[in-house]
């Protein structure tokens, strides 16, 4: 059941209130209509007046969040003071009570007095015990595209139905003609008394079946509507499912798990995700650690081990790639047939639960990669679910991604908005996650992509948009944000597309953040340029400033950048051994200084050599076995931390004000020189950022302060494997202008590697 206090906030209140009214009523007019009523003494028909229906106003929403239906105290007034003559019985009355009474607990509210007795209305929610089927505002909401928990009545709930226990399972197949549920309690075959009922002409159908308990597996068993083809559907709302290759259903109960986070939540609530720190660490649970072929390590077992490395590395947060379920390894969670269902490969349920809650009692974030643009074409999942497209677009033009063998969701459907809008919603309501990356949203937002001409048509203003897609996403994250503030919407979004990060009231998409491909593919394309040929190409390293401030970004090194022949990060670098270490170095201590938040790959951290491999685990043995791996290890351990402690490489990410060029167009000796700034003047720190293997005994760099300065990081010190080219002691700043800077100071710049510097006694400003 529903929890329709928080879904009918999404809705404008008029439509709610007219919707249960007329409910009501029509339920009271039936029955009164077949009423038999007792024979009275005869009254002149003058003298008969017919039950009125009290009038309704709208009181604003409390503090509480509590709308309320109140009874116009004028009219009851007005009625105290009628002396016109009632003919109806009291019990005629009270059967008029008791109908609106049970006519409104079915419509998902219920009678309640306030503090001044006066009757009022309110929405309630029945519990799961008592719900014997989806109610008409549930069912209302679901086919308006508008129900955002439907999955609290949709798929498999064990409930109790009069006197018996057993489970409500309720599907969406709207052009079938007959669902069933079969399972090992019917012998897989499509009984009678298993056939579901057809609840709604949209297409909802649903049966109680008792005696079920958990743990059993389950299908539906969904015949097409000329009857010609019966194929056996996993449940699309179903909590867990079978362990790959087997696909059905499991039937659960609901989860007791007792979270012990309520710590990191409240943070969380009063937390600007604008100005704070965020540096996401990339996992596929599969092979971040692995036990052996076809040997997972489960959610429990990470649970001893993830939390623990991410913290000593100084991430904030982690990202899952998808965990929900899918039946091919190789796909990596992207092609999902299970949306509410987490994958069994790692354990249950609660197991999961677990490890978001160890983390968070860690001080980590959870994010999770998550499709909703396409969805796995295998025969148990949602394509063509009731024999026609369902889930996805009957249009040809639209409805696949040929390139990924994938069903393209249709987005402009009312039901799979509820179903997804709501799948969102639920992992983040249920398994208390911190954020969402949504995959592939160009896919979603263009007509023609990977399309040649010929094979799709343009949208009604004949652009290339599609329509459908904005309203979507617009209305997804207006709905997270209305109901769970400060959590992360990220998009991969690999275009231009305008205003991904603006809000969807203003014309936005709505998100917070997004990636920032165009740095990524600059900076991929310049670490592998030989230094020589580097000053030909120094735009690559400068033009994201250009527009870092019109979205809220994300820099990602993902795991697409280490896969299929691309070469792993330390691979990709220019270069010898000991250059390619100190090209990460270099190339991570700039992502770090420049503007946005972060994202890196597992592995990367270390130096991996070879490219990730999904069945295979990270060569974490490096690090015991070779000291360069071993540094860098170090090294990103320290450079994180160093991220996390100082307020200038974080608190303007996403505002002009955090950044500032001294030295942008030193294209000849390939290096750069930036300030990140923040409130405080001697929070201020200077990169100097060298992309060449040459050292530079005298170098003159801009400063804005006359006084005393320290190098406070050198990704080039021996601890990291660097060549150890240490500048010790303070250094000054001198009065005369040098790159638009008031004062100059000389520092010693060491082979492909970042100096940051920081004021430590500041005599002058610069203004």
């Amino acid at each position: 059941m529903s929890n329709v206090k928080n879904n009918v906030e999404h809705i404008e209140t008029n439509e709610i209130l007219k919707v249960v009214e007329e409910k009501i009523e029509e339920k009271v007019v039936k029955k009164r209509a077949t009423r038999t009523r007792k024979p009275k003494l005869q009254e002149s028909s003058d003298n008969i007046e017919e039950p009125k229906k009290a009038k309704t106003t709208r009181t604003r929403r409390s503090s509480k969040k509590t709308e309320v239906i109140e009874e116009n105290s004028e009219e009851k007034k007005v009625k105290a003071k009628s002396t016109r003559k009632k003919t109806t019985s009291k019990k005629d009355e009270k059967e008029d009570i008791s109908m609106i009474k049970e006519a409104v607990n079915e419509f998902g509210v219920e009678m309640q007095k306030d503090d001044k007795s006066e009757k009022k209305v309110r929405r309630t929610t029945r519990s799961k015990a008592q719900q014997k089927s989806p109610s008409d505002f549930d069912v209302y909401l679901f086919h308006e595209g508008r129900h955002y928990e439907c999955y609290n009545f949709m798929g498999a709930h064990f409930v109790r139905e009069g006197s018996k226990t057993g489970v409500r399972f309720t599907t969406w197949a709207p052009n079938a003609s007959k669902v069933t549920v079969v399972g090992d309690f019917s012998n897989w075959e499509e009984r009678e008394e298993y056939e579901m009922n057809r609840i709604t002409e949209g297409g909802l159908w649903s049966i109680f079946i008792s005696s079920l308990k958990a743990g059993e597996i389950y299908k539906y068993a969904v015949k097409n509507g000329d009857g010609s083809k019966t194929v056996l559907k996993s449940d699309p709302y179903a909590f867990a499912s079978e362990l790959r290759p087997n696909t059905a259903s499991i039937l659960v109960k609901d989860s007791k798990y007792k979270w012990k986070d309520q710590e990191w939540l409240d943070k969380r609530s009063s937390t600007n995700i604008y100005q704070n720190p965020i540096n996401i660490y990339e996992v596929h649970l599969g092979s971040w650690k692995i036990k052996g072929e076809e040997d997972f390590y489960t959610y429990k077992e990470l649970c001893k081990m993830l939390p623990k490395y991410v913290k000593e590395m100084g991430y904030t947060h982690v990202e899952f790639m998808p965990i929900m379920e899918h039946p091919l390894d190789d796909s990596w969670g992207y092609q999902v047939t299970g949306y509410y269902s987490v994958t069994s490969r790692y354990g249950s349920i609660d197991d999961f639960k677990a490890l978001v809650d160890t983390l968070h009692r860690e001080g980590i974030g959870v994010i999770l990669d998550w499709v909703p643009g396409h969805f796995c074409k295998d025969e148990h999942g949602l394509y063509r679910f009731d024999g026609t497209p369902t889930y996805e677009y009957g249009d040809p033009t639209k409805s696949e991604n040929r390139g990924w063998g994938a069903a393209n969701f249709d987005l402009g459907r009312s039901e799979v908005k509820s179903f997804l809008i709501s799948n969102a919603l639920y992992w983040f309501k249920n398994f208390h996650i911190d954020g969402l990356r949504v995959d592939a949203v160009a896919n979603m937002l263009y007509l023609d992509y990977d399309r040649s001409p010929g094979e799709w048509v343009p949208n009604k203003n004949g652009g290339r948009e599609n329509l459908e897609a904005i309203d979507f996403l617009r209305e997804l994250n207006t709905a997270i944000f209305k109901e769970i503030p400060n959590v992360l919407m990220i998009a991969e979004e690999s275009t231009a597309w305008p205003m991904v990060t603006k809000p969807a009231d203003v014309g936005g998409l709505g998100f917070n953040f997004k990636w920032n491909m165009g740095w990524m593919n600059d900076m991929l394309k310049y670490i592998e340029l030989d230094p020589v040929y580097r000053k030909y190409h120094h735009d690559l390293i400068t033009f994201s400033i250009m527009y870092q401030y019109s979205e809220n970004f994300v820099l990602p090194i993902s795991h697409d950048e280490v896969v299929h022949g691309k070469k792993s990060l330390v691979n990709k670098m220019w270069g010898d051994y000991w250059n390619k270490f100190a090209g990460l170095r270099l190339f991570a201590s700039y992502m770090l200084g420049h503007p946005g938040k972060k994202t890196l790959f597992m592995g990367s951290e270390f130096g991996q050599f070879i490219e990730w491999r999904n069945r295979e685990g990270l060569e974490f043995k490096l690090v015991d076995q070779f000291d360069m791996h071993k540094d860098t290890q170090k090294f990103f351990s320290d450079i994180n931390l160093f991220y996390k402690e100082n307020e200038a490489l974080w608190k303007y990410d996403c505002d002009p004000r955090g950044f500032e060029w001294i030295d942008a167009d030193n294209a000849t000796q390939s290096i750069i020189v930036f300030m990140r700034k923040a409130d405080k003047l001697e929070d201020t720190l200077i990169y100097i950022c060298n992309f060449t293997p040459s050292v530079y005994s005298d170098f003159n760099i801009g400063v804005p302060f006359l006084g005393e300065y320290k190098v406070v990081f050198n990704t080039d010190a021996k601890e990291y494997g660097g060549s150890g080219q240490i500048i010790e002691g303070p250094i000054f700043s001198q009065n005369g202008s040098w790159q638009k800077q008031k004062y100059h100071l000389n520092v010693k710049v060491p082979p492909m590697a970042t100096l940051i510097l920081k004021p430590v006694n500041i005599i002058e400003e610069k203004y």
